[in-house]
């Protein structure tokens, strides 16, 4: 590959890349869209929801075309406790139109990505990038590993994952915390159609998902569960600084998951097709680097963009994607690539939903401190489940005497009133930032 010079080079064809490249192709600017992976999403992964926004701005009616699973058409929250599980969930055949999707990665990278060669972005797979390129301070370009593979431009956007080395020599990102990223296991789990549509209560083309805390050793942690065309998607993400304290493999709580009666009968008789682990960043607002320097711009997962509370980030990835091309169009347009022009870029993270929600979000991790997380994730969901077995038991005893010792007993779990009320204190100003 020869020296060559481009109007942009995008590093990572994950979501905020292709999008990235994809908005400053199309308005006819030369892009170089760089992916160490052999294709576009095969060294990506998600839990497997993707929301209508912001891509239907992009793409209009992109589920039309996109290589999409299932509608997902109900949506549930579980309470898992050691053998059961309390259900919170809503469904409506409206969400059949047009609202959120179960997808595959390794489909949907590909798709994306192709929507940014279509517009003219040059795909360069298969390629590492080992080192920015600088002339006076401002990074002017890329190495690769090619033979001859420097490649110059007027910006470089990296989005290039959480473990971005990019942003680590742009002395941007530190290594991230333990407390500030989860690490995220998953299987893939074969079933034919139509057993799961009989076992999920759907029609053709109709899906569900499932998150659920619990059953996690007392560990921060979330399971989700999300029905494909014909597989499952089962996994959890866990804080890894609680996977180093009780020095607990993921695999390990994603095998004791798959035992837990409830979720045993959904994925009976299938065959796990694929394995995957990937850190997940969730510090969110607090832990987002300077997202623009001269010459360079950072979204995505490497800037930490990521909503842990609602469990969002392909979203937030190709809404960043979008606003960074964005920003080097006006660039090009004022023919200046300094910080000057792309400041405007943090500007409108700030402005977009993206800054909004994270920064409404920054407390969370106030509420995962001392003992609030094994309280929220081990004796809440195990106390609810108690509570609920024990208000449904026919067992001659009176209701009232029976709801005085529910909520004498969830007390206990939360350490008492006192304890009660610091607990919402603390989840109030997680959730109000």
């Amino acid at each position: 590959m020869a020296e060559e010079k481009f109007d942009a080079v995008v590093v990572g064809a994950g979501p905020a890349g292709s999008i990235a490249a994809y908005t400053m192709a199309s308005k006819g600017m030369k892009v170089a869209l760089i992916e160490r992976g052999e294709f576009p999403g095969a060294k990506n992964l998600f839990g497997g929801a993707l929301f209508r926004d912001p891509l239907d701005q992009i793409f209009p009616e992109f589920w039309k075309e996109a290589p999409l699973e299932r509608a997902v058409i109900e949506q549930d929250f579980w309470l898992l406790g050691k053998d059961s599980v309390s259900k919170f969930g809503y469904r409506n055949e409206k969400y059949k139109q047009a609202n959120t999707w179960t997808a595959l990665r390794v489909n949907f990278d590909k798709w994306l990505a192709g929507k940014a060669e279509q517009a003219g972005a040059v795909p360069v797979y298969e390629t590492v990038v080992t080192e920015l390129l600088k002339e006076d301070g401002k990074v002017v370009g890329v190495r690769t590993d090619r033979d001859d593979g420097d490649l110059y431009a007027d910006v470089v956007i990296i989005a290039d994952g959480v473990n971005s080395l990019l942003a680590k020599s742009l002395l941007i990102h530190r290594e991230w915390q333990p407390d500030e990223v989860s690490l995220a296991v998953k299987e893939i789990i074969a079933l034919p159609r139509q057993t799961i549509e009989d076992r999920f209560n759907l029609d053709a083309g109709e899906g569900t998902s499932i998150e659920f805390i619990g059953e996690t050793f007392g560990m921060v942690g979330v399971g989700f569960l999300y029905t494909n065309k014909e597989s499952l998607s089962l996994g959890i993400g866990i804080m890894v600084n609680d996977l180093k304290k009780k020095r607990i493999k993921p695999y390990e709580v994603l095998d004791g998951l798959k035992e837990h009666p409830m979720i045993r009968r959904l994925i009976q008789g299938g065959e796990v097709k694929e394995y995957s682990g990937h850190l997940i960043p969730e510090g969110g607002f607090t832990s987002m680097p300077t997202l623009a320097g001269d010459g360079w711009m950072i979204c995505g997962d490497a800037a930490q963009m990521v909503n842990a509370v609602t469990m969002e980030g392909t979203n937030l990835a190709m809404q960043s994607g979008q606003l960074a091309g964005e920003t080097a169009v006006a660039a090009k347009e004022r023919g200046d690539f300094t910080v000057h022009t792309l400041s405007q870029y943090p500007q409108a993270i700030r402005n977009s939903v993206i800054g909004k929600d994270l920064k409404k979000f920054k407390g969370l991790h106030g509420l995962m401190e001392d003992k609030a997380a094994e309280v929220l994730f081990g004796q809440v969901p195990e106390s609810v489940n108690e509570a609920l077995y024990n208000l449904f038991l026919s067992d001659g005893q009176p209701k009232k005497d029976k709801q005085k010792e529910i909520m004498r007993s969830l007390r206990q779990t939360v350490g008492g009133n006192l304890g009660a009320v610091r607990l919402a204190m603390k989840g109030w100003r997680a959730m109000n930032g």
